[in-house]
């Protein structure tokens, strides 16, 4: 498994300025890094895998999903559904936490956006920066339930892999474009 070391160590050989910061207890999701940390719900990235089933006919009962990394802010987490949307796909769902263990060599729900294997095709949701600047500090998962990453949001951005999404359009926000981004790429 990928750990705080190994993300410290690759930083350290990029000459990336970080911190590794340690915290009063143990996290269970990335979920919980704003409540935790005491800091904006903006300033801290979470990581997730879905199986996505594109619409070029195959479809669950067809061939085997794709397996796709998807990188957000905490207080925009993504839904099955806005993923498939955004990626007009037939269907998506969240990976199985062997799957992720397998795909990411990190624990489920823990997973740093960093270090992620080349061959999983990684989607970063355009709204993570947008509010955030060069010299802001952003929070990541490392892997491990007592660490975290700190690091200036335009260092991870320029470090991320994988394409820029709009997984909602800038000018709709809220639970209601959501469900409007939903209902409008239903098949």
């Amino acid at each position: 498994m990928k750990d705080a070391l190994a993300i410290h160590r690759w930083l350290l050989a990029h000459q990336i300025h970080h911190e590794i910061v340690r915290l009063p207890r143990p996290l269970t999701c990335s979920d919980e890094l704003p409540l935790v940390l005491g800091v904006a719900p903006e300033t801290c990235v979470h990581a997730s895998v879905f199986e996505v089933w594109p619409r070029d006919g195959r479809g669950p009962g067809g061939a085997a999903a794709v397996p796709v990394a998807v990188i957000c802010a905490v207080s925009a987490a993504l839904t099955s559904a806005v993923v498939a949307a955004a990626l007009r796909a037939h269907r998506a769902q969240p990976a199985s936490p062997f799957q992720v263990n397998l795909l990411t060599d990190y624990p489920d729900r823990l997973i740093c956006p960093l270090l992620l294997p080349e061959g999983l095709p990684v989607l970063v949701d355009r709204r993570l920066f947008d509010r955030l600047g060069p010299y802001d500090v952003v929070h990541t998962p490392t892997g491990e339930r007592f660490t975290v990453l700190r690091v200036r949001a335009a260092q991870l951005a320029a470090l991320l892999p994988g394409r820029r999404v709009d997984f909602l359009p800038r000018h709709e926000t809220g639970p209601a474009a959501v469900a409007a981004q939903c209902t409008r790429h239903r098949p």
